[in-house]
């Protein structure tokens, strides 16, 4: 069974995992395990009170897929936890990581971003992270981009980012292009 971290911040974006996290679990039986920097409930940009399965520390690569971070407020208040070294441990593992929105730039603050194609809300959101140098690689694009076991998008991507990590974990196949296209149908 595919098993996967969703690490939420407080005044998380409620909408930019949901999708996935909808997908992934209830259509294509993976196991996602939400996560909070101590393990206590999380509330939402939205007001959603969220109670985690556990806090980051539990969080252990060698028994888990995938880590993703939806982006939210926490990056803009300057309230964020530093993920630098959880999302380390996940890329020395060789797991998928991904982050949408505020937390594509906080990827790119880890370093992780430097040499592989990635894009977000802005070249200049991920330039106000010292670590970052891959501007090189930034594709400014409203889809998402997955490579080498990344994958990033603006917040306005939700669809494409749920796509690209369900491709990354090898779940994409008829029943999840289904659902997806389904949930897409707006955009047609």
């Amino acid at each position: 069974m595919t098993r996967i971290a969703i690490a939420l911040t407080p005044e998380f974006a409620d909408w930019e995992s949901a999708l996935f996290s909808a997908v992934a679990r209830s259509y294509l039986g993976a196991e996602i395990i939400i996560a909070s920097p101590d393990g206590s409930p999380v509330k939402s940009m939205g007001g959603l009170k969220v109670m985690p399965d556990v806090a980051y520390g539990a969080l252990d690569p060698a028994s888990i897929d995938a880590l993703i971070v939806p982006g939210g407020l926490s990056w803009e208040r300057g309230t964020a936890p530093d993920f630098t070294e959880m999302v380390q441990r996940f890329r020395r593992e060789g797991r998928v990581i991904a982050g949408i929105c505020a937390a594509a730039s906080m990827l790119a603050g880890t370093g992780i971003l430097n040499n592989v194609a990635h894009t977000g809300n802005s070249l200049a959101s991920h330039r106000a992270y010292p670590a970052y140098s891959g501007a090189d690689y930034y594709r400014d694009q409203p889809q998402a981009v997955r490579d080498q076991g990344v994958i990033t998008a603006a917040g306005t991507a939700p669809i494409s980012f749920t796509t690209e990590i369900l491709k990354a974990l090898n779940l994409w196949g008829p029943e999840a292009e289904a659902e997806i296209k389904a949930f897409a149908a707006e955009h047609r």
